[in-house]
Order: C-alpha cells, then sequence, then structure tokens
C-alpha cells in the first residue's frame, strides 16, 4: 500500500500532481490544498466498516444492460414539511445523501431537528459532534414533537458506523460533517482530507444499505460550503439555508439535485418555537404604509415555479464628496449599474453625481431578470420623489437599448398580482400578446420600452 500525494483546489475540485499558488481551473490564490490518497487495492477500513453496517456485500458491481434497469420513479418520504418537500422535488429519497448548508446561526440545527422529530414510524440517528445530548433536548422541547429520535454524541467515524449497526436507523443526521474524522486518514477534523474520506464513507454506507443520511455544513465567510468543493460532488443534494439574522425570515435552496428541480424555494420565518411555513411570502413580503412614499416600485418574481410580491426599495441623493456611491443589498450590483447607465443614455436622466441604494426588502435575495422594471421604477421615483401608484404591480428585463423584454411564467405573475388586490400591472408587450386579458379583472398594461413604461407610471 503506497500513499499519493495530490493537491486540490478548495473552490472548484481541480486537482494537481504538485502545489501552485493559482489553480489553473478557476483562477483562485492559495486554494491549492493538501491531500493524501492511498493506493491500495483492497478495500479501506472505513469502507468495509460501511459496507458492514448496511450489510452488503464488499465486492464489484457487474454490468446490467439498460433493457434490464427498472426506471421506475423513485419513492419519497415525506418530511412533514411542505417547503422542504417542495426544495427536495417531493420528498426525501430512500439512500440519499443531502448536504444542508448554512451561516453559523441561521437556524440549520434547528430546521433539521424539528423536521426529524415530526417523522412518526421512522427510526432517526441524530449524531451530534458540536453540542451535548443536553442542549439538543432544551432545544427538541422548544420545537415539539414526539418521534422517535435517536440522541448520539460522537465524532469518531468508526463508532457511528458502530451505532448504526446496533440500532438499524431509518435515517441518518451528522451535525456537523466538518466535526467528524476517521483513524484512518492522519489529519484533523475539518480537513480536506477528513471531509472527503468521511463523505465518501456515508455515501457508501447510504447507497448500500438505502438509508438516507442528511450532513449539515458550515458556510465560509465567502459564501460557500466550508471544506472542498469536492463535498458538493459526492452528495446527491446540496441544500443552501440563508437569510439575515436581523430578520425573521430564512430561504431554502437547491444549489444541486439528482432527484428533482434546483429552482425550488421555500420560505420560513424564525419563530421562538422553531421555524414556521410561509404558505403566502407575498402579504408578508409587502407593507401595508407604503402609500405616498416615494422610491416603493413593487415587482411579481417568480422562483422555481412560485410567483411571489416584492418590494423594490430605492433612495437617490446628492453625492455628499463629490463620488457618486452605488450600494445594493439583495440584487447584483452590476446589474444596477447596467440599468442606470441604460437610464441616463436611453432616457435622458443624469445619475452620475447621484448616489443610488437600493434594497429588496424582507433580506432576500432576488436574481429573475424581470426585477429591472421594478428597479429602474423606484430609482426613478426617489429621484423625482413622485410615488408610484400602491395598486401597480411590474414586471419586465430591460435590455441595454432600453426595450423591455418579454420574462417567463406572465401569467402566474398577474394572477399573483390580481389576488392580492392589484389593479395595474405593466408587462412587456410580447407577453402581452399571448394573453387572453378577458381572463383577468386586473388592468394590464403593455410597454415596449422604458419611456413608455416612466409615461405610464409618472405622466
Amino acid at each position: 500500500m503506497n500513499d499519493k500525494t495530490v493537491y486540490v483546489c478548495e473552490e472548484c475540485g481541480q486537482d494537481s500532481v504538485r502545489w501552485v499558488g493559482r489553480c489553473p481551473a478557476c483562477g483562485k490564490w492559495n486554494t491549492m490544498k493538501e491531500l493524501h490518497v492511498r493506493q491500495d487495492d483492497s478495500t479501506s477500513a472505513v469502507t468495509r466498516m460501511a459496507m458492514a453496517a448496511s450489510g452488503a456485500d464488499v465486492r464489484t458491481a457487474r454490468a446490467v444492460p439498460v433493457q434490464e434497469i427498472q426506471a421506475d420513479r423513485e419513492p419519497r418520504i415525506d418530511m412533514q414539511d411542505a417547503e422542504l418537500n417542495r426544495v427536495l422535488g417531493g420528498g426525501l429519497v430512500p439512500g440519499s445523501l443531502v448536504l444542508l448548508g448554512g451561516e453559523p446561526g441561521i437556524g440549520k440545527s434547528t430546521l433539521v431537528l424539528q423536521t426529524i422529530m415530526r417523522l412518526k414510524g421512522r427510526k432517526v440517528l441524530y449524531v451530534s459532534g458540536e453540542e451535548s445530548a443536553r442542549q439538543i433536548k432544551l432545544r427538541a422541547n422548544r420545537l415539539g414533537g414526539d418521534a422517535d429520535v435517536l440522541i448520539y454524541c460522537e465524532t469518531l467515524l468508526e463508532n457511528i458506523f458502530a451505532e448504526i449497526s446496533s440500532v438499524k436507523p431509518d435515517m441518518v443526521v451528522i451535525d456537523s460533517i466538518q466535526t467528524i474524522s476517521t483513524g484512518s486518514v492522519e489529519s484533523s477534523p475539518g480537513s480536506l482530507s477528513q471531509i472527503r474520506e468521511c463523505a465518501a464513507a456515508l455515501l457508501r454506507y447510504a447507497k448500500s444499505g438505502g438509508v438516507s443520511i442528511m450532513l449539515i455544513g458550515h458556510i465560509t465567510k465567502e459564501g460557500s460550503l466550508a471544506g472542498p468543493k469536492v463535498l458538493e460532488h459526492i452528495v446527491d443534494t446540496v441544500l443552501q439555508f440563508e437569510g439575515d439574522q436581523h430578520y425573521m425570515y430564512r430561504i431554502l435552496r437547491s444549489i444541486k439535485n439528482r432527484f428533482g428541480s434546483t429552482s425550488e424555494l421555500g420560505i420560513y420565518e424564525m419563530r421562538h418555537d422553531g421555524l414556521r411555513q410561509v404558505d403566502n411570502p407575498s402579504e408578508l413580503l409587502l407593507s401595508d404604509n407604503r402609500e405616498g412614499l416615494s422610491g416603493v416600485a413593487i415587482a411579481a418574481t417568480v422562483e422555481g415555479v412560485r410567483p411571489f410580491l416584492i418590494e423594490t426599495q430605492a433612495l437617490v441623493s446628492t453625492a455628499a464628496y463629490g463620488t457618486a456611491q452605488r450600494s445594493t443589498i439583495g440584487f447584483e450590483g452590476r446589474r444596477l449599474n447596467m440599468l442606470l447607465a441604460v437610464l441616463e443614455k436611453r432616457v435622458g436622466f443624469k445619475l452620475a453625481q447621484k448616489d443610488v441604494f437600493l434594497n429588496i426588502a424582507g433580506g432576500l435575495r432576488v436574481t429573475d431578470p424581470a426585477l429591472d422594471l421594478s428597479v429602474i421604477a423606484a430609482v426613478l421615483s426617489s429621484n423625482v420623489d413622485a410615488p408610484i401608484d400602491a395598486d401597480v404591480a411590474m414586471a419586465g428585463e430591460v435590455g441595454l437599448s432600453g426595450e423591455i423584454r418579454p420574462v417567463s411564467r406572465i401569467e402566474q405573475r398577474i394572477q399573483e398580482a390580481q389576488r392580492l388586490g392589484f389593479r395595474r400591472m405593466l408587462v412587456p408587450h410580447h407577453n402581452a400578446q399571448t394573453l387572453n386579458e378577458k381572463e383577468y379583472t386586473i388592468e394590464i398594461v403593455p410597454v415596449r420600452r422604458v419611456a413608455e413604461a416612466v409615461r405610464e407610471l409618472f405622466g
């Protein structure tokens, strides 16, 4: 048995036979970390232990003709949480390995614990490497639920597999993967080698035993999953739990999902007794006191297949120090600069010497291009200090020539605005041509260019 040393980039997973200061794939500096790979013809000890815990034989699989493979739909485990089921693609697939990432204190452990405490009829093993059993019990009492959950505080992978062999759970939760280590790797917990080896062994157990495993991972200050990028390549599903700790809302996104869509979104509200599912985010994200306020525009956005309305807030003021500032929260800064350039070139509003601040209300981070029209409307409203009517919503992508480009799922956006009592909605002209306006009680206003939208909003 020989050990081979390779260097792996923490950002993209690119490997190299020698250390380099800059990753040749992603271009990041000082991200190449040393990794020892064991070259052994026999199965490693930790892999044999994973196979023994699952009751499977350690042998290679045989090739099967594609015609003989059964392609039935994957069965799903109902997680008793509509938001989590939606993001997972309809529920948790047995034998899958799921990674849940998020910033410290955002509520990852709370979300997982309150979910498994409601899974009646299934035995769940909760392995904690960060908290004591008493701490978990206090949290469980606050969250409620009476499911069959076993708490096991351990950080050594070999002991975890021994406990799994003893209790035979239906589902395993690891909190967190950065604290787990194996004796077969000579490095500290959380290192590239430890995370890779532990995750690979857990994946082998999940696939061979048909037991779902949920890993909880940390987020670095750059916003990426702590540890290597290769961890995302190993798991079946990567979920990201995000939100500002100063706001009550939490967003659950799917970054990777081998069993469903990656465009779904789950919304929660953080309360003293846990996380509450938000069935209707539009009513919570819209304030009731926007009447007569300038710099506020309502956008109809879609995340996955879920429409909701959000407030776009802008503040335009004279630059205090001669150099104009551009600041955004929840919206891409480069796209804001592009929209401001369109306003100056195509509409004639001079904003080069003015500070522009943009905020998406509620602490949300939105990437829908249909938000462009509301951003421009909010900026102009603040610039001229003229409020937009409170019963007007809008959706449209803005091109560099000042045209309003069509957006997807326009029918769902209009229906959501109509349901919440809005009376007018600005939509791209191309989208309006495909609509039957008699089906809606809301007035649909088609616009071709930004200048037309400005005339409709401000006269």
